[in-house]
């Protein structure tokens, strides 16, 4: 009994990628705050995640599914979060004002702008900073693809 009690709690108590996640302008992306440790990472999003072989900082990719593309994806710089962002589209996440990836580029920059655009290879980000976090809104054919959370004056293309 006490085995299956301390099993239910750690379950409990470890975190999974969620299946809706919200971006919070300058805020959060899926729970995720800059400057976060790895142990709160793992804490928010559970360790079911791969690492990138080739990336210049330490990446982790959480997906719903092993072998699928879309998720969340962090990046580690001294082990703080220093950039978080979607990968591949994941259905249902959204903003605060309900804009949820997969809409028209016209509906989102109505109700999240005003913003920055910025060209980066096959695709465009259109950016706000403030407070020291830049918030990417990335668009591929004129649809809200992903979103991004990073510091100030880093680069949103990935």
């Amino acid at each position: 009994m006490k085995l299956a009690l301390a099993l239910v709690a750690v379950l409990a108590s470890s975190g999974s990628l969620p299946r809706t996640g919200t971006l919070v302008p300058g805020r959060s992306l899926g729970g995720i705050r800059l400057g976060e440790s790895a142990a709160q990472t793992k804490a928010t999003l559970g360790s079911f995640y791969g690492v990138c072989q080739g990336c210049a900082r330490t990446t982790w990719y959480f997906t719903y599914a092993k072998w699928t593309r879309s998720g969340l994806a962090v990046e580690l710089t001294g082990g703080r979060v220093s950039a978080v962002y979607t990968v591949w589209r994941p259905a249902g996440w959204r903003t605060p004002s309900g804009v949820r990836l997969g809409a028209p580029e016209a509906r989102f920059s109505l109700l999240e702008g005003p913003f920055r655009p910025l060209s980066c290879h096959g695709y465009q980000a259109f950016v706000r900073d403030s407070g020291g976090t830049r918030t990417a809104y990335y668009v591929v054919n004129e649809k809200l693809w992903g979103f991004g959370l990073m510091r100030t004056g880093a680069t949103p293309c990935r």
